[in-house]
């Protein structure tokens, strides 16, 4: 906890006291010495973390205490007196206030943009794998135990995060304040927001995804992508690298769901592993579809619906928005173009993984 400041041990009270004796004699201003010291003590303040409200109400309690002994109280000889001796010292006390208060908050603003460098720099390191030797020491700062198993999580929109939107400071303070925090970091990195908790901090990416959704404006597109847990000071990055392909994926398969997790896309990944293999699989089968009228986008759609749904030709034309007869007809018309039929298993899976990697690959029109 921050030392509690008390009336006797604030160096700059007694200047402050010094400074009322004189200004109750002359009845000037604060000068600019006793300004900038009264700015300084501000400034000392809130690097020591005393609260603000107690250092004013010390240098004002001083104020009060001192004022019956200031030497142009006991030696006004008229009421006028008095009173214009009241105003000036009044007058100095709200300046000083003033001060005070100025000094403080500009250090704490200070303080605040020194803070939020420091937390991007170590991010960036973090999550890209710089400066591994002096990661684990500069994490204890955040709480995080790199030695231990980490999951991040990536949270994209239509509309880039930033460091600056309320949309990341308000995940970053509902997250801290559900889970603490000292175990959860969240950050903006190339334009997604970021999130880096234990492994066993349960239900911490759920939350994450639904705060997300809270925050983004109405009407624009979002996701959240899941890594899987990983170890040591380089599991961040990994557990980064697989949030940030799930997010690829899954807008690359048009996937309607919110919160996508890597590990349930590990098949789409060996497919890519080899996609000069998957290419080819995809023009073997999928290139005589070009022949259809109105090209293959319509068959392949109808393709990958009729998979989706279990191969059962109602629910495909539901999907779809077509009737049964037009998804059998599509259907035949895929058997006549390539010599494949979507409804025999071993035929159907040769097609089905053909859509995928159509899907993966932007085809029948290239990757953007």
């Amino acid at each position: 906890m921050a030392k509690q400041p008390t009336r006797s041990t604030a160096a700059d009270v007694p200047e402050f006291v010094r400074a009322l004796r004189e200004i109750s004699l002359a009845g000037r201003a604060l000068s600019v010495q006793e300004r900038h010291a009264l700015h300084d003590a501000g400034a000392g303040a809130a690097e020591g973390g005393i609260p603000l409200r107690d250092l004013i109400t010390g240098h004002l309690e001083e104020m009060w205490r001192s004022w019956s002994s200031l030497p142009g109280v006991t030696g006004a000889q008229s009421t006028d007196a008095l009173k214009r001796v009241g105003e000036a010292v009044f007058r100095a006390a709200e300046d000083a206030v003033g001060e005070l208060t100025k000094g403080y908050e500009e250090t704490q603003r200070w303080t605040v943009r020194r803070e939020e460098s420091l937390r991007r720099e170590f991010v960036d390191d973090l999550l890209t794998g710089r400066d591994v030797g002096q990661l684990a020491e500069r994490a204890e700062r955040y709480g995080l135990r790199l030695a231990g198993t980490n999951v991040v999580a990536a949270a994209c929109s239509s509309k880039p995060f930033l460091d600056s939107d309320a949309a990341s400071a308000n995940v970053q303070s509902a997250m801290s304040l559900r889970f603490s925090s000292r175990h959860v970091l969240v950050a903006t990195r190339e334009g997604l927001l970021v999130c880096v908790v234990p492994h066993d901090l349960a239900g911490a990416p759920e939350e994450f995804a639904r705060r997300v959704g809270e925050v983004v404006e109405r009407g624009a597109q979002w996701r959240v992508g899941v890594g899987q847990p990983q170890s040591g000071p380089g599991g961040a990055v990994r557990s980064f690298q697989q949030a940030r392909n799930a997010l690829e994926l899954a807008d690359r398969l048009d996937l309607a769901d919110r919160v996508v997790k890597a590990a349930d896309l590990l098949v789409y990944q060996v497919l890519l592993r080899d996609s000069a293999a998957l290419g080819e699989l995809v023009t073997a089968v999928l290139q005589p579809l070009r022949q259809a009228r109105g090209g293959a986008e319509r068959l392949v759609d109808t393709l990958n619906a009729y998979f989706a749904s279990g191969r059962v030709t109602t629910a495909t034309a539901q999907t779809l928005g077509v009737g049964v007869r037009t998804v059998t007809y599509r259907l035949d018309r895929v058997r006549e173009l390539t010599g494949y039929r979507a409804d025999d298993p071993a035929q159907g899976f040769t097609l089905q993984v053909a859509v995928l990697g159509a899907r993966l690959l932007g085809w029948p029109s290239p990757a953007p």
